[in-house]
């Protein structure tokens, strides 16, 4: 473990042990001692999927020190900033502007300037066009009728913009989105952004030790609720690859 994570560990430890003995127990044996070392799942995506959860459901009361362990296991703080950023639209403005709080404290600690953090704006990365295309057409016929603004704003700003920012590979981009989605329950998103995980690059094998990380973080029946979507998806690809 990092010199910061088991400083973190000690200190939380004292408290914990005070309050839930128990809690203490599986913290250190299941937790840290056996959750975090699983090999299927980077120590680095581990943290990413960790710090989205914890801003996608406004927890801020661990968020510093999951930060600095997440720079330790090699996100960089530009990607951190880039997380919350995608996170503002994913699981919304104040849970960012939280997160922002304690970034700010994590960057000043580590001396983190503005030349390593992302540009408000810039250059983006190429667009899939016949997939946007798609994308945005299956949307309006389905909701455009129903809230025009929303359709707007999603092809406009979320897929045109900032999924295409380049501060966040689109991978870890796709990683925070389902992270956070399972994470604050919203199961009928999953589907969608779990395959364009997928299609990024995100391996199955890591998509399912994705949930184990959750299931601790995010809790069991959130998990739970999101199995059976992740699972259609699995099983929907294996028969695409077969047809």
């Amino acid at each position: 473990m990092s010199k910061t994570d088991t400083a973190t560990e000690r200190v939380m430890s004292a408290d914990i042990h005070a309050v839930a003995p128990g809690l203490e127990h599986y913290e250190q044996s299941r937790l840290f001692g056996e959750v975090w070392k699983r090999p299927g799942l980077s120590p680095r995506d581990r943290s990413i999927v960790t710090l989205a959860a914890l801003i996608a459901r406004n927890q801020a009361v661990e968020m510093k020190d999951y930060m600095h362990l997440a720079v330790d296991n090699g996100v960089k703080p530009g990607e951190i900033s880039e997380m919350i950023t995608h996170l503002a639209f994913y699981s919304g403005w104040e849970n960012a502007v939280t997160a922002v709080a304690t970034a700010r404290q994590v960057f000043h600690t580590r001396g983190v300037g503005a030349d390593q953090l992302p540009e408000a704006s810039g250059d983006l990365l190429p667009l899939n066009e016949a997939a946007e295309m798609q994308r945005a057409a299956s949307v309006e016929q389905s909701f455009g009728g129903v809230a025009p603004g929303v359709v707007q704003y999603t092809t406009e700003v979320l897929f045109r913009d900032l999924w295409l920012r380049p501060g966040l590979a689109p991978r870890d981009r796709s990683l925070v989105t389902v992270s956070a989605l399972i994470a604050s329950g919203q199961v009928a998103q999953v589907s969608y952004h779990l395959n364009r995980a997928m299609d990024n690059g995100l391996a199955q094998s890591e998509a399912s030790e994705v949930l184990t990380q959750l299931a601790f973080y995010a809790g069991w029946p959130n998990v739970f609720s999101a199995l059976p979507v992740v699972r259609e998806v699995f099983e929907g690809r294996v028969h695409a690859k077969g047809s």
